[in-house]
C-alpha cells in the first residue's frame, strides 16, 4: 500500500522471512524483531506521522477558535502549544524509528510505547475541551463535540498499527461520551444524535480502512519475503555455475541473460540483448516452435555452434503472464550439457560395439535388423539377414592361442566390411559368429552373389605373425518380411538356414525355403512337447552359486530352468524359451519357476537370496507382481530375498507397461537386475528409470578381460556407472582365480561362474547351504 522511501528501503534490504507482525498489529502479539511486516508497519507509521500530527494540530486550532471568548486565553494558548509540541515530538520519534528500528539489526519498539504515544496525545487533545465542556454555552458544546467526533478521523494516520487505532478511538469515545453525559440537560437530543452518528461513522470508516491497509501490508511483506528468497536462490544458482538464466519479451527478443550465457555464446551482452532467442542460438527450429506455442517447456536439448566449438545445451522456460492474462514473454533456465552428452554417447557406443572387432554387437544387430524390417514393410523392398559361423576356428584358438585367434577375428571383420561395403551392416554376434543385415535384398541373385564372394574371401589364408592360418565360413540367410515378420522370427529362420549349411558340409550358404520344412515340422513337434511338458512336470530347476567378492561367502543362487525331454534328453533353455514365448506358454512356465524358486528360498537361511530369470514376455504381464506377492506370502519369504533378472530385450517395443510392472515389483521389496549388461541396445537409456538395483556384466567381457585391456576399460565404466546409480554389480562367467581377483579389484560386488560352482540340483545346493551354516556355527 505504501511505498517506502529509499532511505527506508536500504534499512530493510536484509531481513528474516517471517509471518504476520502482530506485535505491532494487535495487542499481545509476539513477533520477532526484523520481520518484513513489522518493518513495513513502522515505515508506514513514519510516513503517515506528519498527516496525523497536522490533523491533530489543525483540530486543536479549530477547537481553540470555537472556545475563544468562553475560556481563558492563557489556557487556550497553553493547550494549543501542548498539542503542537506533543505531536511534533511524536512525529519525529515515529520517523526516526522508521529508520533505526527496521531491518535485521533494528531494535524492537515496545507495544506499550506505541499505545502510550497515542493515549498521551489523545489525552492532551481531549483535556481542555472536556474540562471546560460543562462551562460552555450549548451552541459551543455542539460545535466542540462535533469537532472532537470529526477529529477521530485523524486515526487514518495510525492505520498501519491497528492497536493504535483502537487506542485512539477508545480515548475519544470515552471523552465524548463523558462530555455528552454531563451536558445531557443542556444539549438538544437531536444534536447529541448527530455527534454520536459522526463519531460512529468515523470509527466504522477508519476501522474498515485499517483492516484493508493491514491486509495490504501483510501481503506486500509476504511477497517481499518470497521474492527475496527466490532472488537469493537464483543468485546462488548462477554463482555456483549450475546453469544460466534468460528472459525474452512477447516478441521473443532477449531482455536478460546471465553472464554465463554471455560467456558461452562468446558475444558481448550489448550484442545479445534485443535479438530473438532462436536467432541467438543458431536458428533452432524446435525452440522457435515451443516459444510460439506460449506453453511451458522442459529439457529442450539443442546443438549450438560457439567460438569454443560445438556445445550441447538444455533449456527450460515458462511463459510470463500479467494479472490481466496478457502474454509478456518467457523466462527460464539453461545449462551446458556437452560433457554429459559426450559421456552418454561414449558409454552408448561401448554398449553397442564389440570391442575386439569394432563392429556392432548382438544387441545393435537386432536393432539394425528391426529398422531394416520396418523399412522393408513400408517400402515393399525386402531385407535380409545373414548369419555367419566360422568353420575351423576353434582349432585356431587351441593351436595358436587366443591372441592369434583374436587377430584372425579382426581380419575376418575387415574382409567382411570390405566385401559388404555400403550394401549392408556387418556385426559380430559373439565368439566366431557374425551377422550381416542387408537393407535392400530386392535382387536375390545379388544377395547370393555376395554370400558366394564372402565364402571365397574368408577362405583366403591369413598371415598372422608369419603364421599362415586357414578357416572357412558357413552362411544361413533369411529374407524379411517374406520369411518372417519379426526380428526374432527372421533370426530363427536364418539360424535354421545356418544349421542346414553346417550340416551340408560347411563352406556353403543356405537360404530359408520350403526345403527346410522338416525343420519347421520338428519345431511344431517340439512346441507340442513343450505344452505336454508343463502338464507332466518335465521341468526342474538347478541353482548356480553366487558369492560375495569381498569375502567369497555364499550369498545366494541363480535359479536356472532345465527341460529333460523323455526322448530328446536335455533341451537347453535357448532352444525352448523363445519357443515358449512364441507359443504363449511362457507365463505358465514362469509362474512355475517363481513358485519353485521361492519355495527353495524358504528352506534356506535369510542371508541366502535367489535370482530368477524373467522373460520379456513375462515382465509385461500386469499380474506378475501378484504372482510374486502370493508366492512370497505362501512360503513366508521376505521380498528382498528374491531378485528378478531381465535383459534389455524387455524394452523392445515397450509402451511404458514394462517400467510400471517393474515399479510395482520394487514396491514389494523384490530386486531387479539388468542381465547381460553391455551387450544390448539401450543400456544407458533405461538406468534412470529408478527400477534396477543391480547390473550383471556379461561373461564374454569377463572371460576376455585378461587378454584385452579394452574389456577392462568397459568393465570399469560399467562399475562406475552402476555406483553412480547406487547399484550393485555382478560379474558372470568367472572361471579362473585370475578372473576373480580382476573382478574384485575392479569393484565388482558379486561373483558367478564355474570357479565357484556349476549349476547344482536343489539337493546339492541345499547341502552346500547346510555345510556353510554348520561351518559358521562351528566358527562362532
Amino acid at each position: 500500500m505504501y511505498e517506502a522511501p529509499d532511505r527506508y528501503k536500504r534499512m530493510i534490504s536484509a531481513r528474516l522471512p517471517g509471518g504476520e507482525s502482530l506485535g505491532l498489529a494487535q495487542p499481545g502479539g509476539g513477533e520477532d524483531a526484523g520481520s518484513p511486516l513489522r518493518d513495513r508497519q513502522l515505515i508506514a507509521r513514519g510516513l503517515l506521522s506528519p498527516f496525523f500530527a497536522a490533523a491533530n494540530f489543525a483540530g486543536a486550532l479549530l477547537l481553540a477558535f470555537a472556545m475563544y471568548g468562553q475560556v481563558e486565553p492563557v489556557w487556550i494558548g497553553g493547550w494549543v502549544a501542548a498539542v503542537g509540541a506533543a505531536n511534533f515530538l511524536a512525529m519525529q520519534v515515529a520517523r526516526t524509528q522508521a529508520v533505526t528500528h527496521v531491518g535485521r539489526s533494528g531494535r524492537r519498539v515496545p507495544q506499550w510505547q506505541l499505545l502510550g504515544d497515542v493515549i498521551v496525545r489523545a489525552a492532551i487533545v481531549l483535556s481542555l475541551p472536556i474540562w471546560q465542556f460543562p462551562h460552555l454555552v450549548p451552541a459551543t458544546q455542539v460545535i466542540v463535540a462535533s469537532l472532537l467526533a470529526g477529529l477521530g478521523i485523524g486515526a487514518l494516520g495510525l492505520v498501519a498499527v491497528p492497536a493504535s487505532v483502537v487506542a485512539w478511538f477508545a480515548s475519544f469515545v470515552a471523552g465524548i461520551s463523558y462530555a455528552l453525559v454531563i451536558a445531557r440537560l443542556t444539549l438538544p437530543f437531536q444534536h447529541m444524535v448527530s455527534v454520536v452518528f459522526t463519531l460512529g461513522i468515523a470509527v466504522f470508516g477508519v476501522m474498515t480502512v485499517t483492516r484493508w491497509s493491514f491486509g495490504q501490508l501483510k501481503t506486500n511483506a509476504d511477497n517481499s519475503s518470497q521474492s527475496e528468497g527466490a532472488a537469493l536462490l537464483l543468485q546462488e544458482y548462477e554463482q555456483r555455475g549450475v546453469g544460466w538464466l534468460w528472459q525474452v519479451d512477447a516478441e521473443n527478443r532477449v531482455t536478460y541473460v546471465s553472464h554465463r550465457m554471455v560467456a558461452m555464446v562468446g558475444r558481448p551482452s550489448s550484442a545479445i540483448l534485443g535479438q530473438t532467442l532462436p536467432a541467438l542460438l543458431g536458428g533452432h527450429a524446435e525452440l522457435g516452435r515451443v516459444l510460439l506455442e506460449k506453453q511451458s517447456f522442459n529439457a529442450l536439448e539443442m546443438e549450438l555452434k560457439t567460438a569454443r566449438g560445438t556445445r550441447w545445451i538444455s533449456m527450460a522456460g515458462d511463459p510470463i503472464v500479467d494479472t490481466a492474462g496478457r502474454f509478456e514473454g518467457f523466462r527460464g533456465v539453461g545449462s551446458d550439457i556437452t560433457e554429459v552428452r559426450q559421456t552418454q554417447e561414449r558409454l552408448t557406443h561401448l554398449a553397442n560395439m564389440d570391442v575386439l572387432s569394432g563392429l556392432p554387437n548382438r544387441g545393435r544387430v537386432r536393432q539394425l535388423l528391426g529398422d531394416a524390417l520396418r523399412g522393408a514393410v513400408s517400402s515393399n523392398v525386402p531385407c535380409a539377414i545373414m548369419f555367419l559361423d566360422l568353420d575351423g576356428f576353434k582349432p585356431v584358438n587351441d593351436t595358436f592361442g587366443h591372441p592369434k585367434g583374436d587377430a584372425v577375428l579382426q581380419a575376418v571383420a575387415k574382409r567382411l566390411c570390405d566385401e559388404v561395403a555400403a550394401d549392408g551392416h556387418v556385426g559380430r554376434m559373439g565368439g566366431d559368429e557374425f551377422a550381416i543385415v542387408i537393407t535392400d535384398a530386392q535382387s536375390r541373385r545379388k544377395v547370393e552373389g555376395l554370400a558366394d564372394r564372402i565364402i571365397v574371401g574368408i577362405a583366403e589364408p591369413y598371415m598372422i605373425d608369419g603364421t599362415e592360418i586357414r578357416i572357412g565360413v558357413s552362411i544361413g540367410c533369411a529374407f524379411g518380411p517374406i520369411d518372417g515378420a519379426t526380428v526374432d522370427d527372421l533370426i530363427l529362420k536364418a539360424d535354421l538356414a545356418l544349421y542346414e549349411a553346417k550340416g551340408a558340409g560347411r563352406g556353403v550358404a543356405k537360404y530359408f525355403s520350403s526345403e527346410l520344412q522338416s525343420e519347421q515340422e520338428d519345431r511344431v513337434r517340439l512346441e507340442n512337447d513343450l505344452r505336454a511338458a508343463i502338464a507332466s512336470r518335465q521341468f526342474h530347476l538347478v541353482y548356480q552359486p553366487l558369492v560375495a567378492a569381498r569375502d567369497q561367502k555364499l550369498v545366494g543362487f541363480e535359479a536356472l530352468i532345465r527341460w529333460n525331454h523323455p526322448q530328446r534328453g536335455m533341451i537347453p533353455p535357448p532352444v525352448f524359451i523363445p519357443l515358449a514365448e512364441e507359443c504363449g506358454v511362457m507365463a505358465q512356465i514362469g509362474e512355475w519357476v517363481i513358485e519353485e524358486a521361492v519355495r527353495a528360498a524358504s528352506t534356506w537361511p535369510e542371508r541366502i537370496n535367489v535370482a530368477i530369470n524373467i522373460s520379456p514376455k513375462q515382465i509385461v504381464q500386469p499380474n506378475l507382481p501378484n504372482v510374486i506377492s502370493q508366492a512370497l506370502a505362501r512360503y513366508k519369504v521376505q521380498g528382498n530375498r528374491i531378485e528378478l533378472e531381465v535383459t534389455e530385450g524387455v524394452f523392445l517395443g515397450d509402451k511404458g507397461t514394462t517400467v510400471d510392472v517393474m515399479k510395482r515389483l520394487r514396491s514389494l521389496g523384490v530386486g531387479i537386475a539388468l542381465d547381460d549388461f553391455g551387450t544390448g541396445y539401450s543400456s544407458i537409456g533405461y538406468l534412470n528409470k529408478a527400477v534396477f538395483h543391480k547390473l550383471k556384466i556379461d561373461g564374454s567381457f569377463v572371460r576376455e578381460a585378461g587378454t584385452r585391456p579394452e574389456n577392462i576399460a568397459i568393465i570399469q565404466s560399467i562399475v562406475q556407472l552402476a555406483k553412480s546409480f547406487r547399484m550393485n554389480v555382478t560379474a558372470e562367467g568367472v572361471e579362473t582365480a585370475e578372473d576373480f581377483e580382476r573382478m574384485r579389484d575392479l569393484g565388482v560386488d558379486t561373483i558367478q561362474g564355474y570357479l565357484f560352482g556349476r549349476p547344482l540340483s536343489y539337493d546339492r545346493a541345499n547341502q552346500m547351504v547346510l555345510g556353510l551354516s554348520a561351518k559358521d556355527r562351528k566358527s562362532a
